[in-house]
């Protein structure tokens, strides 16, 4: 039980450190691959990102301290889960700024059709955190072990 909850205290500090710049990362990203942005309209975007970041960050953060002060058994969603719900905040800045979604593939637009910008995170580490990825590895071992010793 101490290692599930150490990895999902790390979780949190790692997602509270890498979200903000996370959300700001993909907002540009897709802006810059539209091209159609002039520097007034761009500097406009980049403040919504910040405070889209800054938001997504808060609601995460909170709904990961939730999940994990959840007993391990009635836990129902992963941090992982979690923290794909970001991508509507990125999502909400580029359609207010006119930016139409991008092409995806079926598996994508079936997998994720909260998504039209196709910026979903593969893993915690996608967040730009390369501690992420072992600290999820570390989060799903220690709740399998949990479980398991509950049974």
């Amino acid at each position: 039980m101490a290692r599930l909850d150490e990895a999902g205290a790390a979780i949190v500090d790692g997602v509270a450190a890498a979200l903000p710049a996370w959300v700001g990362g993909r907002v540009a990203w897709i802006a810059d691959a539209w091209g159609r942005l002039g520097s007034d309209e761009r500097a406009e975007l980049d403040a919504r990102a910040r405070a889209a970041g800054a938001a997504a960050t808060t609601r995460v953060v909170a709904e990961l301290t939730r999940l994990f002060a959840t007993d391990a058994a009635d836990q129902r969603s992963t941090p992982l889960e979690v923290v794909r719900s970001a991508t509507r905040e990125v999502g909400a800045v580029l359609a207010a700024a006119g930016i139409p979604p991008v092409e995806r593939d079926e598996f994508l637009e079936r997998s994720f059709p909260d998504d039209p910008y196709g910026v979903t995170p593969a893993s915690l580490a996608d967040l730009g955190d390369p501690d992420l990825g072992p600290r999820q590895l570390a989060w799903g071992l220690a709740k399998a072990k949990v479980l398991r010793a509950g049974t």
